[in-house]
């Protein structure tokens, strides 16, 4: 008898142990509601969405091992800009930006064709945002999306967008919700879109009569997509650093909240080629001894939708601009300093 109490003394904590783990989401008010509207809006049966509610995870992170990304050991004196950029634009993720562009050129050179955004450019989105596909988000999308529409949160009526959104998605797609991985604010695939994106920017790249986020052709041609939504001009430059007197730059607001024109910035020459005519953007980065200058063109501007940090866009500009080079140069020289 002894052994046969064990193991029913086993299976009752178990399931008691999985029932802790879990919350039921379809008693909440707000829930009930929301998967009426769902239902109405959309067709889905009630009964399949307060099953899946029932099982809210408390704990939405993924147990499995993901792929975490190599960061360079910090120097001994950084300032903002190079703790940045030594994190988002390293040695890893320019070689395996290479690689990557090398692997996908078909749909990387499908989408400059449709969209005119540069393969390097896009390749380097994907290498910050998911470290090229392997560290594409510990979250289970689905629970951590319902914590924040129904919890506590002062954004709450945003992600229960997001979570509308999502379920749209999924049920388009024939996704099953409780699958998908994703960021801790409910960004999914490659490029780490927000649900709310998939309907405007995602695209179908692959023709194979889907749109999935976590496929490279799929990513690559929503990127594009979006730059180009967002006003991205075919074969015009994004940034170039700048000479001016001094270590540290004050006097002019920098940032791409600001434009000039360049005649007005007599005292400041751009480094290197720089064919473009219109307003520029002063970037300034931080570093630990001086500051670095750069013009940022529209094309600039349009990098800071994807995200709204003049930090983040200059670390595309230049991881995409040393994985170009360096794919140009495949002797691996030292890159140029002017980017």
């Amino acid at each position: 008898m002894r052994p046969l109490y064990f193991v029913l003394l086993f299976l009752f904590l178990s399931n008691n142990s999985f029932g802790s783990s879990r919350i039921d989401y379809s008693k909440k008010w707000e829930v009930k509601r929301f998967i009426n509207h769902i239902h109405k809006k959309f067709g889905h049966k009630k009964k399949y969405l307060k099953l899946i509610f029932k099982k809210i995870r408390k704990d939405t992170k993924v147990t499995a091992k993901l792929c975490t990304v190599p960061i360079p050991k910090k120097r001994a004196k950084e300032g903002s800009w190079e703790k940045y950029t030594r994190i988002h634009t390293g040695k890893n993720h320019i070689n395996l930006g290479i690689s990557f562009m090398k692997k996908h050129s078909k749909y990387l050179k499908q989408a400059y064709k449709e969209y005119g955004v540069p393969p390097e450019y896009i390749t380097a989105i994907i290498g910050i945002e998911s470290y090229y596909g392997d560290n594409c988000g510990r979250y289970y999308v689905f629970d951590r999306l319902s914590h924040l529409a129904f919890g506590k949160h002062r954004r709450k009526k945003f992600y229960k967008a997001q979570l509308e959104e999502f379920l749209r998605m999924c049920f388009k797609e024939k996704i099953d919700p409780r699958r998908v991985k994703g960021s801790s604010s409910g960004a999914i695939g490659l490029a780490q879109f927000m649900p709310s994106n998939y309907p405007i920017f995602g695209v179908d790249l692959n023709k194979d009569g889907r749109v999935r986020l976590n496929t490279p052709a799929d990513a690559i041609g929503s990127i594009a997509n979006y730059f180009q939504k967002n006003g991205w001009k075919k074969d015009e430059p994004v940034a170039v650093k700048t000479n001016f007197k001094g270590d540290r730059f004050y006097g002019l607001n920098t940032g791409f909240k600001y434009k000039y024109r360049q005649s007005s910035l007599a005292h400041i020459k751009p480094i290197g080629y720089f064919k473009y005519d219109r307003e520029v953007m002063l970037i300034k980065l931080t570093k630990a001894s001086s500051d670095e200058l750069w013009f940022g063109t529209h094309n600039f501007y349009v990098i800071t939708r994807y995200n709204h940090s003049a930090y983040y866009a200059m670390a595309v500009h230049q991881l995409a601009q040393k994985i170009k080079w360096r794919s140009i140069n495949k002797k691996k020289n030292k890159i140029p300093n002017h980017f």
